[in-house]
């Protein structure tokens, strides 16, 4: 795929001059719920109502997570006119009563379609139909729209115009509606997704329950396989288009059908740890697909850590780059708003503890900093020059580094 990183100027000017974004649209990351990892085709209305709740009840929704989305096989099917409606067993009261059931909790609701004629799951695309499928979520109060690329065409100029089409459709009846891009990175929507008019968009492939598989592609996608695809990409971030690695599988220990494949059996707590910290600092959309209804204590602590999700939140924008890199060792930096730094020190040996040293003027700090644990919550104390950490196997610690103003 590296030719497609070559698409020509003129093509360029012509898109950036039809963009369709709105800068009043995420204008930081998405946050919330989606049931496609655990869940897969066993949704219902019950169940999204007591994951609303839960959202609500454990805290989830006061620390930011307010999108609650439907994946894939929450389909029916098409009526004499068309029109796409829900499995009428799994959704009685039908999806406006159950978009509105969620907004009643202060949430927003999101919904899955494809934009080809089918799904991955063999379900009723959006191909031939963007305009009315468009007019359909909008009456039901769909706040988010994930679209994937299962069944169409493998070239970029069919994404290009897929995308293009369906999301003027969206942008016509309800503006300010989330469109997710997700073509799995192969095209390098990073490129062309703001410039069509999505908000994020993928950038790997489905994202698997383990910490690396060491091989990558469809089936086989870890967390360092992910990370290692952000590199380079920090440039295409910003307020209302973010790169997205794909969903956060903390706390799913093994148990998601999806994202338990081929060996992807659960990650430890410092491995989880280690997503959450990076996810933040990347300015990742996070989207929880762990059970929330009966998280144990580890999940809970990590995925509702203020001040990870600060860094994950800032109103600047910035997605962290890879700053140094050693072997197994590596620094990653995310610029904030207020001009510090959430700074990255993630340990890959599978073994052995590392020490890792950052030399603040990496920064672009020439004074002593400020040094501050995001994980313990606890101020390290200044620094001159250097700052050196022990970290785990595994680990990602995140330290918030600001100037010394005494």
């Amino acid at each position: 795929m590296k030719g497609l990183l070559l698409i020509p100027t003129l093509c360029f000017i012509a898109l950036i001059a039809n963009s369709q974004t709105s800068p009043e649209v995420l204008s930081t990351p998405p946050m919330g719920w989606i049931s496609w990892n655990l869940f897969e085709g066993n949704i219902n209305e019950k169940l999204v109502k007591e994951i609303a709740d839960a959202l609500v009840s454990t805290g989830m929704k006061e620390a930011g997570y307010e999108y609650l989305i439907l994946d894939d096989l929450w389909h029916g099917g098409r009526d004499e006119n068309g029109n796409v409606y829900p499995d009428r067993e799994k959704f009685p009261s039908g999806m406006k009563a159950l978009a509105d059931y969620v907004h009643s909790k202060g949430l927003k609701f999101g919904i899955y379609t494809d934009i080809a004629e089918y799904t991955c799951a063999g379900m009723p695309g959006s191909f031939g139909y963007e305009e009315q499928d468009a007019r359909t979520y909008a009456e039901w109060g769909v706040d988010y729209i994930k679209c994937d690329y299962c069944h169409a065409p493998q070239d970029l100029w069919t994404a290009i115009d897929r995308y293009t089409k369906f999301i003027k459709a969206i942008r016509e009846v309800k503006p300010d509606m989330v469109f997710a891009i997700c073509e799995w990175g192969q095209r390098a929507p990073w490129l062309w997704g703001k410039e069509v008019g999505g908000n994020l968009w993928r950038t790997t492939w489905d994202m698997r329950d383990t910490w690396e598989h060491h091989k990558y592609d469809s089936g086989h996608n870890g967390i360092m396989e992910g990370l290692d695809r952000q590199v380079g990409l920090e440039r295409f971030a910003g307020p209302g288009h973010w790169n997205d690695p794909d969903m956060l599988v903390i706390g799913l220990h093994g148990k998601g059908k999806s994202a338990s494949n081929d060996g992807a059996a659960g990650c430890t707590v410092t491995e989880y740890e280690a997503q959450m910290g990076l996810w933040c600092l990347l300015a990742a959309p996070l989207l929880v697909t762990c059970d929330i209804r009966n998280m144990d204590e580890d999940t809970k602590r990590i995925l509702t850590n203020t001040e990870l999700l600060q860094v994950n939140q800032d109103k600047l924008g910035k997605q962290a780059g890879r700053i140094w890199k050693e072997g197994v060792s590596e620094i990653w930096a995310k610029e904030l708003s207020d001009g510090s730094f959430a700074v990255g020190f993630l340990n890959r040996d599978d073994e052995k503890s590392r020490e890792i040293s950052l030399d603040i003027k990496m920064l672009g700090f020439e004074k002593p900093v400020l040094a501050r644990n995001l994980w313990k919550h606890k101020d390290l104390g200044v620094f001159s020059g250097t700052i050196k950490l022990e970290v785990a196997s595994h680990e990602c610690k995140v330290l918030r580094i600001s100037e010394d103003d005494n």
